[in-house]
């Protein structure tokens, strides 16, 4: 491969890591049109953008290539948008929290979570909840979950961002990494479903099961991860 495809590839990567920004929009102004369904699957495609650029950045070898330009930097903006402002948003114009202010606790722990230099440890984890906000807002509309109660677990998620707790990085989990991918796309699949068609997807239960991988996922956390142990 030459060093002009290499760059070229290099800026595609960056490109497809902004393109996520683009959808973040795409989702915001759907909330504002009132069509959530429409929100979610913008949300889940955020994911999706998110869950390969990493991989591809890697391949491509951009930081080599581009030494000059911050990736994770970028990658931390349409993060920070996509999976703590857009759910936020969605969870309080779409209805399902009881007050504008009941967004203002993951907005702002999010934002201490993000900032921290050890937001991610030495052995690839995430160091306490790493704002999976939109999994929360897309399940929290799917189960019809009430303002109250709701508002409640919002709370304590962003709690939770402050508790030294490592989550697994799927992209660079070292044991149950195939397991974890494939019960990530089949609940990816099962989520895009619910949200296309959310009032036959409840009738047959389908977000219920979903939760499974979720459980899953804190389940190999704190078996992988557990407590942090900070060096004196």
């Amino acid at each position: 491969m030459t060093d002009r495809t290499r760059l070229w590839l290099a800026w595609g990567v960056h490109l497809f890591t902004a393109s996520g920004a683009l959808v973040g929009v795409l989702a915001l102004l759907a909330v504002h049109a009132g069509d959530l369904w429409a929100a979610a699957l913008w949300m889940l495609l955020a994911m999706a953008i998110d869950s390969l650029d990493g991989s591809m950045a890697r391949s491509v070898g951009v930081s080599r290539v581009l030494p000059h330009f911050d990736g994770r930097r970028l990658d931390d903006m349409v993060d920070y948008l996509n999976y703590v402002i857009v759910p936020c948003v969605f969870l309080v114009a779409g209805g399902l929290l009881p007050h504008w202010w009941t967004a203002a606790p993951p907005i702002l722990a999010s934002a201490y979570g993000f900032s921290q230099v050890d937001a991610k440890t030495e052995d690839d984890f995430f160091l306490g909840f790493p704002s999976y906000w939109n999994v929360i807002a897309i399940y929290a509309w799917l189960l019809e979950v009430p303002p109250t109660p709701l508002a409640a677990i919002v709370a304590g998620f962003a709690l939770l961002v402050f508790v030294p707790v490592k989550y697994v990085y799927p992209a660079k989990m070292r044991a149950f990494k195939r397991t974890t991918y494939a019960l990530t796309a089949a609940a990816a699949a099962a989520v895009a479903w619910c949200a296309l068609e959310p009032e036959r997807a409840r009738e047959l239960r389908v977000p219920e099961v979903t939760l499974l991988y979720p459980g899953w996922y804190l389940g190999v956390s704190l078996w992988l991860g557990g407590f942090e142990r900070r060096r004196a």
